[in-house]
């Protein structure tokens, strides 16, 4: 009985060892933009007010605004699928009331400022299903300049029942307004 145990557990780990050696192969290579979470919470242990998933595309001595990313076209705020925005609470998006749920941030770059749009069309890749029909809000940020970052980046300025949430890529920092209701 130990001796057909023995040969059972050895045929499985075989077996195991060799899917996994098989299914290795099949694996693509890692996404050079890889996709990033942040979240905006009122202290460390409090529970989320916002989340947002983007990829987060580098410079590699590439000029960004107003040439990959043209001025006056739509973005998806990274690389990509589009960047979703949960909101935990409702909120005012720049002036436009929002409720709490899911939506796809996208952008149109200026060079003094950008249009933010949030959309209700989720789970879409890049622009190609951008239509603006789904616009739920649409606010407009200032564009300042700041130290440089390689990476894109999305963070959050706390300002009490006020948020600010930064964007940020290469010198480029823009805000876009945020308040949580209650």
């Amino acid at each position: 009985m130990k001796r057909i145990c023995i040969s059972l557990g050895i045929a499985c780990v075989s077996y195991f060892l060799s899917f996994t050696n098989a299914t290795a192969q099949d694996f693509k290579e890692l996404d050079t933009s890889p996709h990033d979470i942040v979240y905006f919470r009122t202290n460390k242990i409090s529970p989320p007010k916002i989340k947002v998933l983007y990829g987060r595309p580098k410079k590699n001595g590439r000029e960004i605004f107003g040439n990959v990313i043209p001025y006056g076209s739509i973005w998806r705020v990274g690389a990509n699928e589009a960047t979703e925005v949960v909101f935990y609470n409702d909120v005012v998006f720049g002036e436009d009331e929002v409720k709490a749920g899911t939506y796809v941030l996208y952008a149109i770059p200026g060079q003094n400022e950008w249009t933010l749009i949030l959309s209700s069309n989720t789970d879409v890749w890049g622009t190609y299903e951008y239509e603006s029909k789904y616009d739920v809000a649409r606010t407009t940020g200032k564009v300042s300049k700041a130290e440089f970052l390689e990476s894109f980046s999305i963070g959050f300025k706390d300002k009490g029942k006020h948020v600010n949430m930064v964007l940020a890529w290469d010198t480029t920092r823009v805000t876009a307004p945020i308040k949580i209701l209650l």
